[in-house]
């Protein structure tokens, strides 16, 4: 039987990347989306069912644009991944705002862009899967997190509002919150104590966070499921994490 669409968003690297991966060998055509593409190309992927596209996606003709171009080709998207995401530790009292409005952009604009795309088609259909990457971060609170606390807090509240309002059509909205993992997230972090602190955090839990590996394994086990069972959301995180 033929497979449907997966699109991925933020593919390049972490959780997309494996979440490609793992999609890849389970014979789904898939549209890989992130802003570096070259770092998609290198990923050992069989590429032929693989499209890629350079998307940002706060960027909503262009993001539409890519998934109807994969669609032309491998028909209508049967599951989006919203993994793309941004996390720009810094104190409240001290950060720039414009750090703010990019993690708002991309970690909220880009998953209500994302689902206003493919929803249309799924709820006609009565078929299809949203799963948006949220983070622990979007259920509690931590230190030097305020912004990246507040959007991840709107991925959850967007998402069960839009599970709620797409239910009766047989679609279904999930969430994956994982706790601090094995990412590049931190790379683009600006404010050096916040760095410093959260190393301190890291090197509490013996030096090792989450493997993506295992967040990817929860996105395909949820997708597995059948289309009448919704694993409304999972929290996932190291066992060694205290917070």
């Amino acid at each position: 039987m033929e497979k449907s669409l997966v699109v991925i968003t933020g593919a390049s690297s972490g959780f997309g990347a494996e979440i490609a991966k793992i999609f890849n060998q389970a014979g789904f055509p898939l549209l890989l989306l992130g802003r570096r593409v070259e770092k998609i190309k290198a990923l050992p992927l069989n590429f032929d069912k693989v499209m890629i596209e350079a998307v940002d996606v706060t960027d909503y003709s262009a993001f539409e644009a890519s998934i109807k171009q994969a669609e032309a080709v491998y028909g209508p998207t049967d599951l989006l991944v919203n993994n793309a995401g941004v996390m720009l530790l810094g104190n409240v009292l001290t950060q720039s705002p414009t750090e703010w409005q990019t993690m708002l952009n991309t970690n909220v604009m880009g998953v209500l862009n994302g689902m206003q795309i493919v929803l249309p088609s799924m709820t006609e259909r009565k078929h299809g899967t949203i799963i948006n990457m949220s983070s622990l971060a979007g259920k509690k609170t931590f230190t030097n997190h305020a912004a990246y606390v507040a959007s991840k807090f709107g991925v959850h509240g967007l998402s069960e509002t839009v599970r709620e309002e797409v239910s009766g059509s047989n679609v279904r909205v999930s969430l994956v919150a994982p706790g601090a993992a094995e990412t590049e997230l931190l790379t683009h972090v600006t404010d050096q104590k916040s760095l410093t602190d959260y190393g301190v955090w890291k090197d509490s839990m013996g030096g090792i966070t989450l493997d993506p590996v295992h967040v990817a394994e929860t996105v395909k086990f949820i997708y597995d499921m059948p289309q009448a069972v919704n694993i409304r959301e999972i929290d996932i995180a190291a066992t060694a994490q205290d917070a």
